[in-house]
């Protein structure tokens, strides 16, 4: 049996892919939906006001696009990482437990709870990744004035 980090690594990675899932499956519906409005402004209208119609809801399909980018980058950076792969210092894919809180440095999902155990998952891009990064169990970085020692990286 492998450390708990071992364990609650691949539950941590499983809900960073839902949280993609999730952002693809609302970004999509809302593109569909953005192209119905532009289909139906075709159909029922007409001058001025058929103009601004299809202006609002291209517009509204290119945000939408914008977002279906950004939510495939997160789908992409969450591919480079294995959660079966230990780690013994902070980089993508490690499993940080420090004196200000559990980390799991993977995608910009938020907080996530995993057997009643609270952690944040962030981007290796995020300020207090970046604070954290190399680091070691035992070591100590400063994040936001704060000193911050790392307990266990798995």
């Amino acid at each position: 049996m492998g450390s708990p980090g071992q364990l609650i690594k691949p539950a941590l990675y499983a809900r960073c892919q839902q949280y993609v899932d999730d952002r693809l499956r609302a970004i999509q519906a809302a593109i569909d939906a953005a192209q119905e409005s532009a289909n139906s402004e075709t159909k029922s209208s007409a001058g001025d006001k058929y103009e601004t119609g299809r202006a609002m809801a291209q517009n509204e399909r290119d945000r939408n696009l914008v977002q279906l980018a950004e939510a495939r980058k997160l789908q992409a950076e969450l591919l480079r990482i294995d959660p079966a792969r230990p780690c013994d210092s902070v980089h993508p894919g490690a499993l940080v437990q420090t004196s200000m809180g559990r980390f799991f440095i993977s995608i910009s999902a938020g907080q996530l709870t995993v057997e009643g155990a609270d952690y944040f998952a962030v981007s290796a891009a995020a300020p207090i990744a970046a604070a954290l990064s190399g680091k070691r169990a035992g070591d100590e970085a400063v994040f936001n004035g704060k000193q911050i020692r790392v307990e266990s990286v798995s």
